[in-house]
């Protein structure tokens, strides 16, 4: 029981280090916004293939 008792303290400590530095970086952290603009290559359009297919065989 002693090594589970140990075992259960250190995560705490662990889990509440964790903690405390999320929550400094939350705190002292400032987010700087940026404008972003990505250019997003078009697909050249073919001819529609089924209109064609279908006067075809009219």
């Amino acid at each position: 029981m002693p090594t589970l008792v140990r075992l259960l303290t250190t995560l705490a400590i662990f889990a509440g280090i964790l903690y405390g530095i999320m929550a400094a970086l939350v705190y002292f952290v400032e987010p700087t916004r940026n404008e972003v603009t990505v250019d997003v290559p078009l697909p050249q359009l073919a001819p529609d293939s089924t209109a064609a297919a279908g006067r075809l065989r009219e």
